[in-house]
């Protein structure tokens, strides 16, 4: 009984600090999201997407806190999306809600930064915004809102998220222009799009890997420096030259920049007839890179 109780405590434990960096990321993310909203986005009257956009119309409408939205319209799409979400998306995303309304009502007194050119603000709140939602995301949950919504139409219908979020965020939009005016839908546009770009490269930036080829007669060699001095996996794949129909190995591997770097060094001294392919790999997952578990 007792050995089973310590195992249960250190299982535990261990859970717990696999899911720190989660944390810290999930928490920092959604502090810069609702001070962009709070400060960068409301006093300008600026619209915004997703819930979050729905949250700022109603409160230059009707003056109805954003906190109170944000958190009653999280709280329905939860309820209906729960069959479709893991449990351990649905653990975050109920966190992630709860600060993300508890800090927009906590900043609601908080002094802004005044700024004549309203161009200058879109681009500043969307950049702000981008940066804490690519910070979420990083952390393997979200903030709720249309997410909830994508994903469990996607899982459910099979629905492009992509598009179906697009479609959502322009009527959101529309509407807008009935309350902000058509230039500050406009300049609402400017901030979303720089949300997405800021938001992706954030995104990018984590994952940021280099896919290598490399052909050559010596494979052994430099599969043994792959694996000995960087400290990566390799793949040896058997191939045939076109014009010679000789056997031509080729090594596939995925490096950060600098152990790319090293490697083209060590190609340049010790086998510079070598040919070597590089291009960027979006995304790596598997051991040594992103864990399956943080999807």
């Amino acid at each position: 009984m007792k050995w089973s109780l310590r195992k249960t405590i250190l299982r535990t434990l261990s859970a717990t600090r696999k899911e720190l960096p989660t944390f810290a990321l999930m928490t920092f993310g959604t502090l810069i999201v609702a001070f962009g909203i709070m400060s960068l986005t409301i006093p300008y009257r600026l619209p915004d997407s997703g819930v979050s956009g729905i949250a700022v119309l109603t409160n230059y409408a009707f003056g109805i806190s954003p906190a109170w939205v944000v958190g009653v319209a999280n709280i329905i799409l939860l309820a209906w999306g729960m069959k479709e979400l893991s449990v351990r998306f649905v653990g975050w995303t109920v966190y992630a809600v709860t600060l993300l309304t508890a800090l927009l009502k906590l900043f609601e007194g908080i002094p802004y930064p005044h700024l004549d050119e309203l161009l200058l603000v879109a681009i500043l709140a969307g950049a702000v915004k981008g940066l804490g939602g690519g910070l979420v995301l990083r952390s393997g949950s979200s903030l709720g809102g249309t997410d909830i919504l994508v994903v469990a139409l996607r899982k459910r219908y099979g629905i492009e998220v992509g598009r179906f979020t697009f479609y959502i965020n322009l009527v959101i939009l529309g509407v807008s222009v009935f309350i902000v005016g058509l230039e500050g839908a406009i300049y609402g546009l400017v901030s979303i799009f720089v949300n997405g770009v800021v938001l992706d490269n954030v995104l990018r930036s984590f994952d940021r890997r280099r896919q290598v080829f490399v052909i050559s007669n010596h494979p052994k060699e430099i599969a043994d420096f792959i694996t000995g001095e960087l400290h990566r996996g390799v793949t040896i794949l058997h191939g045939e030259g076109g014009f010679t129909h000789e056997d031509r190995p080729a090594l596939l591997c995925v490096l950060t920049p600098r152990q790319t770097m090293d490697l083209k060094r060590f190609l340049s001294v010790n086998d510079p007839k070598a040919f070597m392919i590089v291009s960027d790999a979006s995304e790596v997952l598997g051991r040594g890179f992103k864990s399956w578990k943080e999807l």
